[in-house]
């Protein structure tokens, strides 16, 4: 069985998809926000202080944001399965043969012949009967099943990791034009993650470049628009 699930692990990449996807949106939006917030105030201002400040700021927030975000949200996800077990349980103790026939339905559903579902259903029960509503009735597994802590540390260090990129840009590149460099990074940067993302979780290396800096040209450009038509000399 351990030989089984090695092979699926070393096959397949569903069971990187929670930490995953929390990295991923954590480094993309730590260059994205941060990127858009240091475009913007360099477009309204002339001094590299200010601008250094700002994406610091908005890099310690947004990590810290995003971290929590995650934990309270994958949290409550955490609560609603834990409250869904405990009522499996409850629905096996009290209806034993109802849980049994709704089993056997699943699996009927699923294409087994109706003797064939009911016969492996029995036999799930009599091994697991639990865990075979968990995994089949509920939808939860080991690999689905959320967790808080990864999710909120993959979450924050990500965020941290991309937004000291666009920070690096204003602290070190020349500030004529610094909008234009850090635009230019923050692009590099995006499709480097869409690269490594699409490689990490064997999906379209094309449409994960593509996705990623859509969006981020919009967020940019619009942010841009926002210190233009607001900017004053700070």
């Amino acid at each position: 069985m351990e030989d089984v699930l090695e092979h699926y692990l070393a096959n397949h990449y569903i069971h990187r998809s929670n930490w995953l996807r929390a990295a991923v949106l954590g480094a993309n939006d730590g260059i994205l926000s941060t990127a858009s917030i240091a475009i913007g105030v360099s477009v309204a201002s002339d001094l590299r202080v200010t601008v250094v400040l700002a994406t610091l700021a908005g890099l310690v927030a947004g990590a810290l944001s995003m971290a929590a975000g995650e934990y309270v949200s994958v949290s409550s996800q955490t609560d609603i399965e834990n409250a869904d077990i405990e009522r499996e349980k409850v629905e096996l103790e009290e209806t034993p043969e109802v849980e049994l026939q709704r089993l056997a339905e699943i699996y009927q559903s699923r294409g087994l012949k109706k003797e064939t579902a009911m016969l492996v259903a029995k036999e799930l029960t009599a091994h697991d009967a639990l865990g075979a509503h968990i995994r089949d009735e509920l939808g939860i597994n080991e690999i689905s099943q959320a967790n808080p802590l990864q999710a909120a540390f993959a979450s924050g260090t990500a965020f941290t990791a991309g937004g000291a990129l666009p920070l690096l840009v204003t602290l070190f590149l020349p500030l004529s034009h610094m909008a234009y460099y850090l635009y230019g990074s923050a692009i590099v940067f995006l499709i480097l993650l869409g690269i490594l993302s699409a490689r990490m979780g064997g999906s379209s290396i094309s449409r994960a470049i593509w996705r990623i800096t859509f969006w981020g040209t919009v967020a940019m450009g619009l942010t841009a628009f926002v210190g233009y038509v607001f900017g004053i000399n700070i």
